[in-house]
């Protein structure tokens, strides 16, 4: 009830402030007579900070204030301009700017930075710059979170080479992951879909913590990451990235772009990867990391036929052979008992993306776009005498309209979505499989309110009917309030909705011998999300420091409980009966106490606990708290840059083996642990080259996979992994760019 009446309240509010809008057009006139238009002069209504910007055409829309009734108009180089509001009539005024000034031309350079906070929206959000990304090896979208303090990434077993992904404490699967604004990485992509990307082919990622927009959908639960690609219209004619590390592994990646036309341009992302050797250094007869071929390559396209229209679409294949388990299988020998143990994960993957947009050649703020993604994924494979197989086909669409209330301190966005999942899959062994298709389509509207630039309220509310589960209701709210010149506090909440796919989101757990156990009627998943948020910027000893702290609860309705504590030789996933939430705190500052040397500190605690077994306990595999230092040096105009990271990772319970034979037995509570990363770039002209190490102290969890002598009895089980399992790695890289 109470989210009802908030809803109705915060949907009147637009009615409650109109004023009228001032619109106009700063230029200049040359000495030829000709005009120019000024894009980026700046217009604000004197002493207040009630302002815009002109755009690319230096048009301008501002609403009146009742501060002030005097226009301010600047721009660097020309004489600024006061106008009172007496002299402007109800037309679009234009507005000349006189030079002041003849300016030679001068360069300037900055280092640019690696994670910028986003200070303007409600919800909390960073980016991570390629910058930041070239900071570590980088290889993929896996490797991207090494140095940021939100985001934990980890080996999910030790035969696969799977990446579980932490956000708030909680696992990937309730993180809305989309590439540029499209839901993706669903179902069977959620365990490898990370490596699927990259790391050369990402522009930026975009980090959100909390419930997110609903434009973007309902399953944002603990946060949203969303993937930029490298754009054909900013392509570089060549880019190339060559690497290769002490595991065996090398990879290629290549970018080209053509640009035919200022309307028309076109780009090539590839990227091959190959591991073939047999690499066993803690002599447990299995391989330290899965051998794996990769091929992936993207076609995108950018086309603006005028200024209304902009379109891009492209097309993504992907072909990956994975191969773990034992040394010395025999290929041509039949896959039984009598040969060596073997996990071999083959995958195909195909997709298309298009984007249509169309922005009203009268009102610049008025715009509608369609955002379409089709996937395809067919995976075959087998774990030991368990074969595994599943195919989905997915099509997501998006309509959505973007308009105002009277003026821009009343926004709103409204829209209509659909979603089509085909999910099959079968497991032998278990007799357990799904044949399912989730049909749902969706309505929503989002309202923004900016009554000045100190403050912004976001709601949203939408309705979806799933052909499986029936209709639901989400709603969200986001605050932002910067009380302060410096100071910003933000607050979030909303629920999420999920449907859970529990082989496929857990496929490590494959690697090992428990039998799988799954309800007949698992429920959505629903939870509520609440977060609180703060960002204060000052100065201490002459220095800048940024500094942001935030708290994040999530409370489940309904959770799909993976219980690993019934027994060692099961595992079973069932609806929620009793409790669930996970805590989250964390604080961090960023610095700069010598010039060209960036620091990053960071400190989060969580506190996960659910109802597993009939008992409240701590979620196992969830570190208790986790530390980050940063330290990034760069020399003058940044032809060397040393980068050094160190986490700090917590202890975590760890599903009881107790009831195993003492030398089957492991411990009950993993032991805290540190990680420590370094790199070294040289830069060139054209090229660079870097070279780094990871696990630099050589940590890694003794005898990570139980009973490996013996993988087809009772015991074996590659899945309890609570720390690194590979040894001091080196690489070496190399990146050629001509723009």
């Amino acid at each position: 009830m109470k989210i009802k009446i908030l809803t109705v309240l915060l949907s009147i509010l637009p009615l409650l402030s109109f004023g009228v809008i001032i619109k106009g057009k700063i230029i200049e006139k040359s000495s030829a007579g000709e005009i120019v238009a000024l894009p980026g002069a700046s217009i604000f209504w004197k002493n207040t900070n009630i302002g815009t910007a002109a755009d690319v055409n230096g048009h301008f829309e501002l609403a009146s204030s009742v501060k002030s009734n005097t226009l301010v108009v600047q721009f660097v180089g020309y004489t600024s301009k006061e106008i009172k509001l007496d002299d402007i009539n109800k037309e679009e005024i234009i507005i000349e700017l006189v030079p002041n000034i003849n300016l030679n031309e001068v360069t300037v350079s900055k280092r640019k930075l690696g994670t910028v906070l986003d200070r303007e929206n409600p919800i909390q959000s960073q980016s991570i710059t390629g910058a930041e990304l070239c900071k570590a090896a980088c290889c993929n979208l896996a490797e991207s979170f090494e140095t940021n303090a939100s985001v934990d990434v980890s080996y999910a077993d030790a035969a696969t080479g799977a990446k579980s992904i932490k956000l708030l404490g909680l696992t990937g699967k309730y993180i809305e992951m989309m590439t540029e604004k499209n839901p993706n990485f669903k179902g069977l992509a959620s365990v490898y879909g990370m490596v699927y990307v990259p790391g050369p082919w990402m522009e930026s990622i975009q980090v959100s913590k909390g419930v997110g927009s609903v434009v973007n959908g309902f399953e944002s639960i603990t946060g949203q990451i969303n993937i930029e690609y490298q754009k054909p219209q900013n392509a570089p004619k060549l880019y190339l990235n060559g690497y290769t590390n002490s595991m065996g592994m090398s990879e290629g990646n290549l970018i080209t772009g053509v640009k035919f036309s200022n309307k028309l341009s076109t780009s090539i992302l590839a990227h091959g990867q190959d591991n073939t050797r047999e690499i066993d250094h803690n002599d447990d007869n299995f391989l330290d990391d899965p051998m794996v071929r990769q091929y992936n390559i993207v076609n995108r396209w950018h086309w603006k036929p005028s200024k209304e229209w902009i379109t891009q679409f492209g097309v993504k294949f992907i072909d990956e052979s994975r191969v773990g388990g034992q040394k010395g299988y025999d290929e041509s020998k039949t896959n039984d008992m009598n040969n060596a143990y073997r996990i071999d994960i083959d995958t195909r993957r195909y997709e298309a993306f298009a984007k249509i947009g169309y922005v009203f050649p009268k009102d610049d703020d008025k715009s509608f776009a369609l955002i379409t993604n089709f996937s395809s994924h067919e995976q075959k494979s087998f774990y030991g005498l368990r074969n595994y197989n599943a195919d989905q086909k997915y099509l997501y669409a998006n309509l959505l309209f973007q308009s105002y209330i009277g003026n821009l301190n009343h926004k709103y966005t409204a829209g209509l979505s659909f979603i089509y999942d085909d999910f099959k899959d079968y497991l032998t062994g278990d007799n357990l499989g799904t044949n399912k298709t989730e049909k749902v389509a969706g309505a929503y509207i989002e309202y923004t309110y900016l009554p000045n630039d100190e403050i912004t309220l976001q709601t949203g509310l939408r309705y979806d009917h799933n052909s499986v589960y029936g209709g639901f209701v989400t709603p969200r709210l986001h605050f932002r309030y910067q009380y302060a010149p410096k100071s910003t506090i933000r607050l979030a909440a909303g629920s999420g909705r999920r449907t859970s796919n529990p082989i496929a989101e857990n496929s490590f757990l494959l690697a090992s011998n428990r039998s799988i156990t799954i309800d007949d009627d698992l429920k959505q998943e629903k939870a509520w999300n609440f977060g609180l948020s703060m960002t204060q910027y000052f100065n201490l000893f002459g220095k800048g420091f940024t500094a942001s702290a935030d708290f994040y609860r999530t409370t489940f309705n309904n959770q799909i409980i993976t219980d690993l504590d019934q027994t060692v030789n099961e595992v079973q996933f069932y609806n929620l009966n009793g409790k669930s939430w996970a805590n989250n705190y964390q604080v961090e500052i960023k610095f700069e106490p010598i010039k060209r040397l960036d620091v990053t500190t960071a400190i989060r605690f969580s506190d996960v606990k659910a109802d597993i077994n009939n008992e409240f306990r701590k979620v196992p595999y969830v570190n208790r708290y986790k530390g980050l230092i940063n330290l990034s040096y760069a020399t003058n105009f940044n032809k060397w840059q040393f980068d050094f990271t160190t986490q700090f990772n917590g202890d975590m319970r760890i599903p009881s083996t107790q009831e195993n034979p003492s030398e089957f037995q492991r411990r009950e509570k993993s032991p805290a642990y540190a990680l420590l990363n370094a790199q070294i770039t040289k830069r060139f002209r054209i090229w660079e080259l870097y070279l780094g190490a990871e696990n630099l102290s050589n940590y890694t969890q003794k005898h990570p996979i139980i009973g490996a002598d013996n993988p087809h009895g009772e015991y074996f089980d590659a899945s309890m992994i609570w720390g690194p399992i590979q040894e001091r790695k080196f690489y070496l890289g190399i990146r050629l760019t001509i723009e």
